[in-house]
């Protein structure tokens, strides 16, 4: 009877009873019981028209459970019929999943209460913009750097979808998306990267709030390998990131960002801003006294002729984060020996 009643869709879910089966399935009951429960679902899903329940299931479940299997009802059909739908209906879901997340992310309580429910809700967002953006949403960066700059916690937010973003374009849509829709959205992220390089550098600069910090700092790491490099070198970038290392709560994060600009390839142009900031690193490390895994420094040119095996052995780095140091220098002195001696 309880199942169906659930396959019923002439009129509103009865949501109370969806949780119900939910739980069953998640729930510590007997194998027949989640077996049952696994079997309604599985039918749900497989409704053509089981997605149009989605905002009522969304707007009316407290179950967390619940939210993620009416998201993942709805992410089945972005994937595979998302542009047979009507435009007022995928209109209509953009609209819903962006006001939610704007307004599960608008003060701290809501968004460190509902973390879950809002990454999931960022990704459900990110497959949208993998249709829509940038043909059908052109304003779409426009509109994410306007509402980060209303709060900091939207702000916050909004780089953990820019995060998302750059990660499903260039990391992880190989077999997802055709060669012309990623270079199409490459593109795209390409030729708007300066309104998002405008906001990373104002919050770096103006905010003093950890976690949004930090979470731009996650944001950048995830464009540095393949924005232009003149947005590294011919803007204070470095310099902010140089000044964030210091800082026990960003030093992995500017350590990750920091590793990422030194494996970049792009000739000889850059090399005096390259040397700079190599230099600056190397005093920050000098005079981190409370790094206790790294002993005082004799100097610059001295470290450059250190054999790799003694460097080891004296920095005493700690595992992650020797990885990154190491491989920082490293990079940095073949560049700054390149430079200098022609290596």
């Amino acid at each position: 009877m309880a199942a169906e009643k659930l396959r019923d869709l002439s009129q509103p879910i009865d949501v109370a009873l969806l949780d119900a089966t939910v739980a069953a399935f998640y729930g510590t009951g007997s194998k027949e019981e989640r077996a049952a429960a696994d079997h309604i679902l599985r039918d749900l899903q497989n409704i053509p028209d089981m997605w149009l329940q989605v905002v009522h299931i969304l707007s009316s479940t407290q179950s967390l459970n619940t939210k993620f299997f009416a998201l993942q009802v709805l992410e089945g059909v972005i994937k595979y019929r998302w542009n047979a739908l009507p435009v007022e209906q995928r209109d209509g879901m953009k609209n819903y999943i962006s006001e939610v997340i704007v307004k599960l992310s608008s003060d701290e309580a809501s968004l460190r209460r509902e973390k879950l429910y809002v990454s999931k809700l960022n990704i459900t967002l990110v497959q949208i913009l993998k249709h829509e953006w940038p043909a059908r949403w052109r304003s779409f960066v426009p509109d994410l750097v306007a509402a980060a700059k209303t709060s900091e916690t939207i702000c916050e937010n909004c780089m953990a979808i820019l995060k998302l973003l750059s990660e499903e374009v260039f990391d992880f849509s190989r077999g997802e998306m055709t060669q012309q829709k990623i270079k199409e959205l490459k593109q795209s992220l390409n030729s708007e990267f300066q309104l998002i390089h405008e906001l990373c550098m104002y919050v770096l600069s103006a905010s003093q709030r950890t976690e949004l910090i930090r979470a731009t700092l996650a944001t950048l790491h995830a464009f540095l390998s393949w924005i232009p490099v003149g947005y590294i070198f011919e803007s204070p970038l470095l310099e902010t990131l140089l000044k964030f290392f210091p800082m026990p709560a960003y030093r992995n994060p500017t350590l990750q960002c920091l590793t990422e600009v030194a494996v970049l390839n792009f000739g000889d142009f850059y090399n005096v801003q390259y040397v700079k900031m190599y230099n600056i690193f190397m005093v920050q490390l000098q005079q981190r006294r409370q790094l206790h895994f790294i002993p005082k420094l004799v100097g610059v040119n001295i470290l450059f002729f250190l054999p790799i095996r003694i460097f080891l052995r004296h920095m005493q780095m700690e595992a992650m984060k020797s990885r990154h140091l190491f491989r920082i220098w490293r990079c940095f002195s073949h560049h700054s020996l390149s430079l200098t001696y022609g290596c």
